[in-house]
């Protein structure tokens, strides 16, 4: 059986040299990077030469990357400081954001009483850049703006910059969870007025359980966790050596090849379209993912022309034939709730339809996608 992997948006397959530095370090740079002796020093000196390597790639100082377990923790981490540490009283954000993002909200509502407030989207699932200014200046409240740069589900990519104008204009503090972008497109943390972002190495062909977060420097925001001195003060807890060195390399290479890596997948996405449009021309793109400029060129995400029966076998379907694509974030692949992306985006009866999102990276290959449409269109036919 053929086995086709289009599910990179929620993890990606790690380098064949990350993998490689990766063992080496567990083999032999063992040492704890808080020993003194020479052991844990020369594991320190790898973590902070990781730590320089990301902050001279962003235009950042060292001193604002903080290595965490991945993007959840770091969004986490920011808001729940921002309010905690920052005096925030009020959060902005929009229902379509990851979960990350939109359960630490709704919990610092009810644990600190303070304010959410959701942005208008368009009906492609944009944010109403007008809508944000008339809700920054709705009151005197301390305000966070958390939107992230490339929506997971659907692959709309936000105007970073404008958001970051309009935050600054109105002194309220600006969060990216960028975990989509970072690695995939070029980032200067000097010209875009940003205040905190998020990234997961294994969105880059990277180990999973390791991401940083940017954290702008006299930030203000205390430790979320205590007990030990490690990442400065910021983030207590022995440092998983191996897996930042992973990160680096996955970060160093992605951005090595950034050019024609994106020239690949982007021909692949294009591809893919093309062939759907041949093949299932009932088949529509949700959102912006059918669209190479206005949406990121890693993934797309389809509603198919089937009934509400037959979609329920369409996963299972495409698994046994050796696809791997998914409904959604995969963070909420165990929950029998649809997508709250696409329930903010469609009408009753187009969510009776089933929708897939099918991601790609460089291992991807046209005759994959080949393969993968006719599957899709043999089940259409069944």
């Amino acid at each position: 059986m053929q086995k086709v992997y289009l599910d990179n948006a929620a993890t990606t397959q790690v380098r064949d040299e990350v993998i490689a530095r990766m063992q080496e370090a567990l083999a032999e740079h063992y040492g704890n990077p808080s020993s003194t002796h020479s052991f844990g020093r020369s594991a320190k000196t790898a973590v902070e030469q990781a730590r320089k390597t990301i902050a001279k790639t962003l235009n950042a100082q060292p001193s604002e990357i903080i290595f965490t377990s991945g993007g959840t923790e770091a969004d986490n981490m920011i808001l729940r400081c921002a309010v905690r540490d920052l005096g925030v009283e009020t959060i902005i954000t929009s229902k379509i954001e990851h979960h990350a993002v939109l359960h630490t909200a709704e919990e610092l509502e009810k644990e600190y009483n303070i304010n959410v407030w959701y942005v208008d989207l368009d009906e492609f699932g944009n944010p109403n850049l007008e809508h944000l200014e008339a809700l920054l200046k709705k009151d005197d409240s301390k305000k966070l703006v958390s939107l992230m740069h490339v929506n997971n589900e659907i692959g709309n990519i936000t105007d970073i910059a404008a958001v970051g104008e309009l935050c600054k204009e109105n002194n309220a503090l600006f969060h990216s969870d960028t975990v989509q972008s970072i690695g995939h497109y070029p980032w200067d943390v000097q010209a875009v007025s940003v205040d905190f972002m998020t990234a997961a190495a294994h969105k880059f062909h990277g180990p999973k359980g390791i991401g940083f977060a940017f954290i702008r420097k006299n930030s203000g925001l205390r430790p979320l966790i205590v007990g030990g001195a490690q990442e400065r003060g910021f983030r207590a807890g022995t440092e998983p050596f191996h897996n930042i060195v992973g990160l680096e390399e996955a970060f160093v290479r992605a951005y090595e090849h950034l050019e024609e890596e994106t020239k690949t997948v982007r021909e692949l996405k294009k591809y893919f379209l093309e062939r759907m449009k041949q093949e299932m021309p009932e088949a529509v793109c949700n959102g912006l993912s059918g669209d190479l400029e206005k949406s990121t060129y890693t993934l797309t995400n389809i509603r198919l022309p089937f009934d509400k029966q037959k979609g329920l076998m369409l996963l299972f379907h495409l698994d046994m034939k050796g696809i791997a694509c998914s409904k959604g974030s995969a963070c909420q692949s165990g929950s029998d709730q649809g997508s709250h992306v696409l329930s903010e985006l469609l009408s009753g009866s187009e969510l009776e339809k089933p929708s897939l999102r099918f991601s790609f990276s460089m291992y991807n290959t046209k005759e994959e996608l080949d393969y993968t449409v006719e599957v899709l269109k043999e089940f259409a036919n069944s």
